[in-house]
């Protein structure tokens, strides 16, 4: 357990020094792809990937029967 958080505090301190000594260049680097991430993984899922299961099922089991159908006669399965 100890050599757990030893690596783990190695590991951050790490991490720390490298974004502590990194440029002006670098920091905006990260700030954009920070940014970036954002928008594809926030935004973007809000508005072009709704949930489709939970909109047309009413409950889990209903949606769970779905996907197995759809898993089990998908059309790679008919050769």
């Amino acid at each position: 357990m100890i050599l757990i958080f030893s690596v783990l505090s190695q590991l951050l301190r790490f991490y720390y020094d490298g974004f502590r000594n990194m440029s002006n260049w670098g920091r905006k680097v990260w700030i954009i792809i920070i940014i970036k991430l954002f928008i594809m993984f926030a935004i973007l899922k809000i508005f072009f990937f709704p949930d489709f299961l939970k909109t047309k099922y009413d409950n889990d089991k209903q949606r769970s029967e779905y996907v197995l159908d759809q898993l089990i006669n998908s059309p790679a399965n008919h050769d």
